[in-house]
């Protein structure tokens, strides 16, 4: 895996303050994505130990909310396996901080067992995150009044209340809008 970028005190990537990894490679490739950069598989640089720990350090600081983890793709098959030992160690290290994931994939159809973006550790991935924001990036559904997401389509999941209950819980998030 590599990382394209690492944006600390960022508040535009999910809720409160957070640290957000932007891994890259990404299959998708969304006509009009903010990040073109990060379909390449080798941009930036590579993930190593030293860059799990600096993540840690700097979310560690107590006005952190959350990691945020999006791309490029966090759901490419070759980034999920780094990604699920990232968020292992922050789930012990660090519980009470919360976790959301940008994919341009669809949770419901792509995440689940036999769908294309399933792997051994997916479920995993799922199960430990709190909030998932969902689906493609249709430029032609591009708005600026969306919170925490760029399309119409896409969706903001609870994560915890989806797991639970079985089935899909869109988050509150979704009715909000940009002042």
């Amino acid at each position: 895996m590599h990382i394209g970028e690492i944006i600390t005190a960022d508040s535009a990537n999910g809720s409160g303050i957070r640290v957000s990894v932007f891994v890259s490679g990404c299959t998708n490739r969304c006509k009009g994505c903010f990040q073109p950069e990060t379909w390449d598989f080798e941009y930036g640089r590579p993930y190593t130990q030293e860059i799990e720990d600096g993540i840690m350090s700097e979310l560690a600081k107590s006005y952190y909310d959350g990691l945020t983890i999006l791309g490029g793709e966090p759901f490419e098959p070759s980034n999920q396996r780094e990604i699920v030992r990232l968020i292992r160690r922050v789930r012990t290290e660090l519980p009470d901080r919360n976790i959301w994931i940008y994919t341009g994939f669809s949770y419901d159809q792509d995440l689940i067992p036999g769908g294309c973006r399933y792997i051994e550790c997916t479920d995993e991935i799922l199960d430990s995150i709190d909030v998932l924001v969902d689906g493609r990036f249709i430029l032609e559904q591009k708005s600026i009044s969306l919170v925490f997401r760029g399309s119409e389509n896409q969706r903001i999941i609870d994560m915890k209340q989806s797991r639970e209950k079985g089935i899909l819980v869109l988050s509150e998030l979704m009715q909000k809008r940009a002042r």
